[in-house]
């Protein structure tokens, strides 16, 4: 059932009824024993019977950021709005928060409507500021709807006067762009911003579109056009004033939302702000105004106690769900118990998926327990003893966290898909690598007249100022050069052979490294291994336990690792993913999958911490469960190893974690079944070694935590098993940011917090000389902080030793260089503070801020810098990009430049990276591609493929590429695409498309972002196909010049290409039209001319009909 039904079954509480009669006749009522979500559906309950408008005032931005959720999930999205502060952190740190201030105008937006019938949910923070007053924003509004007239002109002159700013392309509230017949602008009202679309001086159409994609969402009728309401030039007035008079407030704690709203009034600000407003009291409204107002209004206390005396009092019987912490057995019980008193039990989840399991574990444990599921979930369940119903929620009986999202977090994604958007994008005097000609310079987007037609190039320099000009459609020749950040690579001279001369090198190197792969994979294709049973219940019960929800990825790599185990082949897989992206949940599934079939379990780990941290996780998630764990590292003593060593051989440990000692001659299992290897890259070679001997018929399972590039995924493909995680898991807390000037006072709070939650904190900064200082500056600020310090240039041993003992907690503060060893995780440190956070590229401050927020706590990250305005523009957008987008992994799938390289070098060898330096990474892993299509092609043929006896060949993979030269007019027009290096990124992305639905895509795309696409457009686009048409007939170069088409063929005589059936259409047409076509020979080269071609449309048509003609068999 619906969750919409189950508050049905609620309003039909006696309570809800007597409630909604005597709250519009008594000024306060006190409505007691509301627990868990019961609060939300009370409040939509008397939403649904009665027609004013309602504020809910919760104690903190959580609680109401829950209970918001809540009644989203029960009423949908346009009757509960949010009204947060307008503010980052607290309005003393005075940091406008832009997404908070769209939900707030939202709301205003909202109450100048005619519908005022809503629930507004809000907290003391909020409610205490002052919003815009209602004169100023009528004055301030435009209202624009489609098929009315209006002026373009006028609208962007309101624009200009309303403080909008004039962008290319919208990505942040407040902005506004003009492209053709089409505006696009990013009100202060809407999470989206609208793309309206002109015809003449008409509004032809409305729409909404997404900040990171820039495409269209849905159509809109009518919209208001609202300015940022947080300039200092406006009346303001409190929220309290413009709700309708008849406005009934809910107050869970009304004392201390009076308390807050005057602590708030009376603080004194933090000044090292330069945005900082110092009369800020008069944004504010007093607790004094808070009281004479709210005894105008009719207020429900639903909390503990009321606040003066109650008028009347009603009282509900719930309580919350008793918590189960996944035990099934106290489940069962409980279920059974409530049932014989005559409840009905609901289970809301989010998922249907989670239904099932529930079903499934219940049904193999034989427990006859009937529940009714209800799609979407509230924050906390309950029960109710007069309407006798459980509301659980899966979440809880699971023990995950559940997290409320609001309308805002879209909003955040802008700065960063810009950031993103621009380390893509060529900017004058980037380094540009050509595969044919090397490493120059990007000089900009030429325009040349050639016989009269415009044609748009792309001007490169190379050493001693030599340049060539590139076509648009030699564009998937070109791409940024991608080595190491902060290193500039050496520039190229043009017709010297030294860069040809790298390139061979490089792909000698790869081919050898291949050919180890493929030979280890053929010969895994032969060996016999152990064949796994399918799952067991327990199997079922490990899983559904897991805390977080698995993520598509997790599901796919947890299926394809039993899908290996199930089969007869030893598996050999290797799962990529990032810290803390579930790769160890996905062993732990497949250890226990081998444990219940009584097979032993090995896992190998490069160090003693990573040993202890695993056998601890593996012992925690398995402590519900017959598995018995060990560990044996130099942290243990020889009696303890001797011990278990000799249960190892009785078969009385089931997983066995270590570090190289495992493979010891004295190590013997009794009957191993699986081999799990976390981080191979920093294993050494003689581990290695003895490692084959062990895993010839072993299945192995191999994680590794630098993330390895995609496009190198797909080039191996053919040699290794491969499961790639790179979705986050959803229900992380999302991590604070905070950018600051450094000031021990922030520093000395940040600190002292976190150990007040009995956290750990790191500090990092990259330098060695002065880290003595910074913990100088901790222990005056600080007395009572046991701090460690733990640097690089340590002995290794040494350093290990402090990282043990900050994980076992024995200090609160580690001040570190860069972290020191990034596979470890340590749950309880959950604030990182950087200093000189200018200093990082983006992926090492994402990377670092990974480190923290892995448990179930909110996690703090403090990003120290000089003040902004002193930055650079890049770093400071960096910044601003890092603090913005607080979400884990939001947007590390753009796999980050350095990583890509460490990755590669990591799969191959490191002396590879030297060669990803000298040709830069795109060019790398094109050689790559060719290095193991020719190994695969040639050496493995009879791995890979065999051809069938007697049949012609089709000829269609005889060419890699085909180059295209013409005279035509193609290109996008200035004024239909008008910034430069958008131009450039559009044409990139056309020319390297391979498929036909990429292109009608491409096309959908183009049209709703720029409107119609003028005629040299469509052309341009239509190369694609001409391409693809090409390539499949074995064409190598196409000429499209003075109304003639010249089609060049394989320049090798003796090419099996010319006994193919692509070589006998081309024949069989040329018979055919003998009028238009002549086949041409001149010094080794041939070609086919064909005459009146007047544009690439033309040039398709007789390419398609080529490719239709049927050649009979011979």
């Amino acid at each position: 059932m619906k969750l919409s039904e189950l508050q049905q079954v609620f309003d039909a509480h006696k309570n809800i009824a007597a409630a909604s009669a005597v709250a519009t006749k008594h000024q306060n009522i006190f409505v007691k024993g509301l627990q868990g979500s019961s609060d939300a559906m009370f409040a939509a309950g008397m939403f649904n019977k009665l027609p004013q408008c309602f504020v809910y005032v919760l104690n903190d931005i959580e609680s109401a950021g829950y209970f918001y959720q809540d009644l989203m999930q029960i009423l949908g999205t346009n009757k509960a709005f949010f009204f947060p502060s307008a503010y980052k952190r607290a309005i003393k740190y005075g940091q406008i928060d832009s997404a908070s201030e769209i939900l707030r105008t939202e709301v205003l937006g909202k109450l100048q409507s005619n519908d005022q019938r809503l629930i507004i949910v809000t907290y003391p923070d909020a409610l205490g500021e002052k919003v815009a007053s209602k004169e100023s924003l009528d004055k301030n509004t435009i209202h624009l709807s489609v098929d009315k007239i209006a002026d373009r002109t006028t609208i962007s002159e309101m624009l200009d006067l309303l403080q909008f700013e004039y962008v290319d392309y919208v990505y942040e509230p407040g902005q506004y762009a003009i492209r053709g017949s089409i505006l696009d602008v990013f009100s202060f009202s809407c999470e989206y911003p609208y793309r309206i679309d002109f015809f003449g001086d008409e509004v032809s159409s409305i729409r909404t579109f997404d900040i990171e994609t820039q495409l269209s969402k849905e159509k809109m009728d009518a919209i208001q056009i609202i300015p940022d309401m947080q300039r200092s030039d406006l009346d303001r007035e409190s929220l309290l004033s413009l709700l309708p008079a008849n406005t009934i407030f809910g107050f869970k704690d009304f004392a201390w939302v009076a308390e807050r709203i005057d602590a708030n009034y009376t603080e004194t600000p933090i000044l090292d702000n330069p945005e900082y407003d110092a009369n800020f009291q008069e944004k504010l409204i007093d607790k004094d105004f808070f009281l004479s107002k709210m005894a105008a209004f009719h207020q429900i206390h639903f909390g503990v106690k009321t606040y003066g005396t109650a008028d009347a009092t009603i009282e509900f019987k719930t309580d919350f769900q008793p918590s189960f912490h996944k035990n099934f057995d106290l489940i069962s019980e409980s279920f059974k118990d409530f049932i014989s008193k005559g409840y009905k039990i609901y289970i809301l989840s989010d998922s249907a998926k989670q239904h099932k399991r529930i079903e499934a574990i219940f049904e193999d444990r034989g427990d006859n327990i009937q529940f009714t599921p209800v799609e979407r979930t509230l924050s906390q369940g309950f029960y109710d003893e007069t309407l006798k119903i459980c509301c659980f929620t899966d979440h809880q009986i699971f023990d995950r966290y559940h997290k409320y999202n609001l309308k805002s977090d879209k909003v955040r994604s802008g700065k960063f898909a810009l950031s993103l958007k621009e380390l893509q994008q060529f900017q004058i005097g980037d380094y540009i690598v050509h595969i044919d000609h090397g490493i120059g310079q990007f000089g900009g987007l030429v325009r040349s007249d050639i016989n009269g037609k415009m044609q748009e190039l792309i001007k490169l320099t190379y050493l001693n100022n030599d340049t060539i000009f590139v076509s648009l459609h030699a564009l998937h020749k070109i791409s940024k050069y991608r080595g190491k950040e902060g290193e500039a690579p050496r520039v190229s001279k043009l017709g010297s052979g030294a860069w040809d001369r790298i390139k061979d090198k490089a792909k000698s190197k790869v081919k050898d490294i291949a050919r180890d792969l493929i030979k280890l994979y053929a010969q895994r294709q032969q060996e016999e291994g152990f064949q796994f049973s399918p799952d067991s219940f327990l199997q079922h019960e490990l899983e559904a336990s897991f805390i977080y929800e698995d993520t598509p990825d997790q599901m796919k790599a947890t299926a394809e690792v039993k899908q290996d185990m199930e089969n007869s082949k030893p598996m050999d897989r290797l799962i990529c993913g990032d810290v803390g992206f579930g790769k160890t949940e996905v062993a732990i599934r497949a250890a226990f999958k081998a444990v219940t079939d009584n097979k032993q379990v090995a896992v190998l780990v490069p160090t003693t911490v990573l040993a202890y941290q695993h056998f601890q996780t593996f012992k925690e998630r398995l402590k519900n469960f017959p598995c018995r764990v060990e560990y044996i590292s130099r942290a243990r003593t020889a009696n303890q190893i001797k011990d278990i060593l000799k249960r190892l051989k009785e078969g009385q440990v089931d997983i066995l974690i270590g570090t190289h000692r495992i493979v010891g001659k004295d190590v013997e299992f009794k009957d191993l079944g699986l081999l799990i290897i976390d981080e191979e890259q920093k294993l050494g070679v003689a581990v290695k070694e003895k490692l084959k001997q062990v895993k010839a018929n072993v299945d192995t399972l191999t994680m590794t935590a630098t993330p390895i590039p995609r496009t190198l995924q797909f080039s191996l493909m053919g040699a290794r098993d491969l499961s790639s995680i790179t979705t986050p898991p959803p229900n992380r807390y999302p991590i604070q940011t905070e950018v600051h000037t450094f000031d021990p006072k922030i520093i000395k709070e940040a600190i002292e917090f976190e150990m007040s939650r009995n956290g750990q904190v790191f500090m990092i900064n990259n330098r060695i000389k002065n880290i003595e200082e910074i913990a100088e500056v901790i222990r005056r600020e600080v007395p009572d902080a046991r701090i460690v310090i733990g640097h690089g240039q340590m002995e290794p041993a040494k350093l290990e030793n402090i990282i043990v003992d900050f994980i076992n907690y024995e200090y609160d503060v580690l001040i570190a260089t860069s972290i020191v060893e990034s596979g470890i995780d340590i749950p309880n440190a959950n604030t990182i503070i950087v200093n000189n956070a200018q200093n990082f590229g983006l992926s090492d401050l994402h990377q670092l801020r990974g480190r923290v927020g892995r448990s179930n706590r909110k996690a703090f990250a403090y990003l120290l810098a000089p003040p902004l305005s002193s930055l650079t523009p890049e770093a400071r957008r960096r910044l601003q990009a890092i603090e913005n987008f607080s979400e884990l992994g939001h947007g590390i799938h753009i796999a980050m430049q350095d990583l890509d390289i460490r990755g590669a070098g990591n799969m191959l060898g490191a002396e590879q990276s030297g060669f990803i330096a000298d040709l830069g990474y795109e060019v790398y892993q094109k050689i790559l591609n060719e290095a193991v299509t020719e190994l695969k092609n040639e050496e493995f043929v009879d791995v890979y493929h065999a051809a069938k006896e007697n049949e012609k060949i089709a000829g269609d993979n005889f060419v890699e590429d085909v180059q295209i030269e013409s005279d035509l007019e193609l290109l996008f027009p200035a004024a239909y695409i008008p910034n430069d290096s958008e131009r450039i990124t559009l044409y990139r992305e056309l020319d390297n498309m391979e498929r036909e639905l990429d292109v009608i895509q491409f096309v959908e795309r183009l049209e709703d972002r720029f409107g119609a696409i003028p005629k040299e457009g469509r052309e341009l686009i239509r190369v694609v196909r001409l391409r693809m048409l090409a390539r499949s007939l074995g064409i190598e170069k196409v000429v499209l010049k003075n109304r003639k088409m010249s089609l060049f063929l394989v320049p090798n005589n003796e090419s099996p290409y010319y006994q193919s059936i692509a070589f006998d259409k081309l024949l069989g047409y040329v018979q055919a039209h003998h009028r238009q076509c002549e086949l041409k020979e001149k010094n080794n080269k041939r070609w086919v001319s064909i005459v009146n071609i007047d544009s690439v449309e033309m040039a398709c048509n007789v390419l398609t009909e080529i490719s239709n003609i049927e050649i009979a068999a011979q």
